[in-house]
């Protein structure tokens, strides 16, 4: 079985914040692929479900994001799982918005859940990145991540979500560049890239 942990802050006053777009996607993998009902433990919410015959449990840590290592690893433990059976979906600043990248290991570019999670559990865990953007000083990245989306950009966001839960499968199947090549080409279609900007995917698909 395979971990899904999509990352975010619990609470109506974070529920649309850019920093919660892990949260999103998480949520909208339950919805459209029937997962259980979302239930309390591992210091979070899980559901169940099965993926392209793969079955995949989503943790959303209720830790608040710097302490989201204590969830994964109470989940990781009770199921006895490596890293390379967990996928954390989560908000990078370093893309531009609604672009995805997927890789395993890497640094954490500040980013203080991932930071957590390392810490708890290692590093060599699938990361799916979520582009929303930055904000163009160091400064103004505390507010921007805990910002809400703005209108003009909730269509991509949502787009995004649907998009990245169709095509769960292939993360469960550990086809990581095919996951980062069919979002880029349906996110394009939909009007949401340039055409001229090329997707680069995950490491592990051959």
């Amino acid at each position: 079985m395979r971990l899904f942990v999509g990352l975010g802050n619990p609470g109506a006053k974070y529920q649309g914040n850019r920093h919660n777009i892990g949260f999103m996607v998480i949520d909208e993998i339950a919805r459209r692929h029937g997962f259980s009902p979302w239930r309390r433990r591992f210091q979070g919410e899980t559901a169940d479900g099965v993926l392209d015959g793969e079955r995949i449990t989503l943790l959303k840590p209720l830790t608040y994001m710097n302490e989201s290592g204590r969830a994964v690893q109470d989940a990781a433990s009770f199921y006895k799982i490596g890293q390379n059976e967990i996928a954390v979906f989560h908000d990078e600043i370093e893309l531009p918005p609604a672009k995805v990248r997927v890789k395993v290991g890497g640094g954490i570019a500040g980013h203080n859940g991932l930071r957590s999670i390392s810490a708890h559990i290692g590093n060599d865990y699938l990361r799916v990145r979520l582009g929303v953007g930055h904000p163009g000083a160091k400064e103004l990245v505390h507010n921007h991540v805990l910002g809400d989306f703005a209108k003009s950009e909730r269509p991509w966001v949502e787009a995004l979500c649907e998009i990245a839960a169709d095509n769960a499968g292939l993360i469960a199947k550990g086809k990581d560049a095919s996951f980062a090549n069919k979002v880029h080409l349906a996110m394009q279609a939909k009007g949401f890239y340039d055409n001229d900007k090329q997707a680069k995917g995950g490491e592990r698909d051959k």
